[in-house]
């Protein structure tokens, strides 16, 4: 989950600082003033209002003269990734028929440092209930895929000790915050591959989920599905829907 440093020479310090503001806006703060942004960036309250004046004028932030909040051509970095990325493109085929196979929406995720983020989908008309959008981020150990993927990781201390700092609030009355119980789930998901996850962000969803590897063997994402879980038994579900997961991860491990 680290990077190797990049040469100073190669460093655009206003760059990292535009996009530290554009990062800075979220659920909690949707409007701000420059000095809130400043708080959120570590910057001046003039540098932070420079920026912000900076992205209004080029049309990805707007004000009120007080209150900056963000446009909708922010989407446009987001939605450039689907547009030019292979994996997500490379991978609908094979979703569209795992889909039709299995009647129930699937979904390609990836990590974004420690957040999940889903690629690509391809759903029944259930989505919007017990799915996802495409560039949505949700906590990673609550979610099959991300449980995957973190089992997948090749730094397990650096698994421990990430989980060791996190706080994990409770989305449902079911949502697991132990923390050692977590990682017996990661450690049983890297021995099983594959893992089962129940009501942790949404209360009567099931998710089950494979990692997606290369040729080489490394994991790259993770494929998985989500379905209400109602009279079915987790044990029926995953009979029923494991064998065209691991099917589909295998199809595409060739192509990887």
């Amino acid at each position: 989950m680290t990077k190797p440093p990049l040469d100073k020479r190669d460093w655009i310090a206003g760059l990292e600082k535009g996009l530290s503001i554009l990062e800075a806006f979220d659920a909690e703060h949707a409007r701000m003033t420059p000095s809130e942004a400043a708080a959120r960036t570590g910057m001046t309250r003039t540098a932070a209002r420079r920026y912000l004046l900076t992205l209004e004028h080029l049309g990805y932030v707007q004000s009120d003269g007080k209150l900056f909040g963000l446009t909708p051509r922010v989407l446009r970095v987001g939605w450039s990734y689907f547009d030019s990325a292979r994996l997500p493109r490379m991978l609908q085929p094979y979703l569209q028929q795992l889909s039709a196979t299995i009647n129930e929406s699937v979904y390609v995720s990836v990590l974004d440092e420690w957040e999940l983020v889903f690629i690509a989908r391809n759903g029944t008309s259930r989505v919007m209930t017990t799915g996802f959008v495409l560039g949505a981020r949700v906590p990673v150990p609550l979610t099959s895929p991300g449980v995957v993927l973190l089992a997948g990781l090749p730094d397990h201390e650096a698994v421990r000790e990430w989980l060791n700092g996190t706080e994990l609030p409770p989305f449902t009355p079911h949502t697991l915050t132990n923390k050692a119980r977590l990682l017996e789930k990661i450690e049983q998901a890297r021995a099983d591959g594959f893992t089962v996850i129940e009501q942790q962000l949404q209360i009567g969803v099931r998710g089950i989920a494979v990692p997606l590897k290369d040729r080489r063997g490394e994991v790259v994402a993770a494929l998985s599905t989500n379905m209400p879980i109602g009279r079915e038994t987790a044990e029926a579900a995953l009979k029923r829907v494991l064998g065209p997961l691991q099917e589909t991860a295998l199809a595409v491990m060739n192509v990887l």
